[in-house]
């Protein structure tokens, strides 16, 4: 039993190094990407911002604000189009509807509006944000949290990307999404390692072609 626990002891150390050590390297490898203001921030033709959980037909805290940073990105000329992506995969949850409708209704072009419709996670989004959308540069927006392990996978997937934070005020729950993100950047690593694929795919959609903003959903 003794030696049980040695094993035990020995494998559980082992493993706290490794997640450490891998966190150690996406955000060193990482922080620099990121971007906290509009002075000096790059243009990118494309924004991409990633879902994160609604209340109803409202965005969440945590969405808002990434919506909010998108907007002001697009409206200072930073950005020229904006990839949403996130989970309309159960028909009482559905972020991109949430999503589009608060870009339009804040003064964003629908046709400078593209839709990932299977961005169920941010491997996924950046996966296809490469392979479907054909997309080469971009700009992550997201809290400070996710930026790493975003940039980390997007520029591992041959995307030149740069992030900017949407942080803004305080949030509920933030430190329990920052500690779960010590395993969610473990596991990202190996998904790069072993160029994971998505579940979904689907038909190419060319960034440069039209949009496919649905434009029934307007409202």
């Amino acid at each position: 039993m003794k030696k049980f626990f040695k094993i035990v002891l020995y494998l559980s150390v082992a493993g706290l190094i490794a997640v450490l050590s891998v966190n150690y390297h996406i955000t060193s490898s990482t922080k620099k990407y990121i971007h906290y203001s509009l002075k000096k921030f790059p243009k990118n033709d494309v924004g991409i911002i990633f879902g994160a959980g609604i209340n109803g037909n409202q965005p969440s805290k945590y969405l808002k604000d990434r919506l909010d940073a998108g907007i002001l990105l697009y409206k200072a000329k930073r950005i020229n189009k904006i990839l949403l992506s996130g989970d309309n995969g159960r028909e009482e949850y559905d972020e991109l509807t949430v999503m589009k409708n608060y870009c339009y209704q804040h003064g964003v072009d629908t046709t400078k509006i593209y839709i990932d419709y299977a961005g169920f996670d941010t491997y996924s989004t950046m996966y296809r944000a490469k392979h479907i959308f054909k997309i080469k540069k971009a700009t992550l927006i997201s809290q400070e949290y996710h930026l790493n392990r975003a940039l980390y996978i997007g520029r591992n997937l041959g995307i030149k990307s740069a992030g900017y934070s949407a942080n803004k005020g305080e949030y509920s729950g933030y430190n329990y999404v920052k500690f779960r993100e010590y395993l969610s950047r473990f596991k990202s690593f190996f998904d790069v390692f072993r160029n994971r694929e998505p579940k979904f795919l689907g038909n190419p959609i060319d960034i440069n072609g039209p949009s496919n903003y649905s434009k029934e959903d307007k409202r």
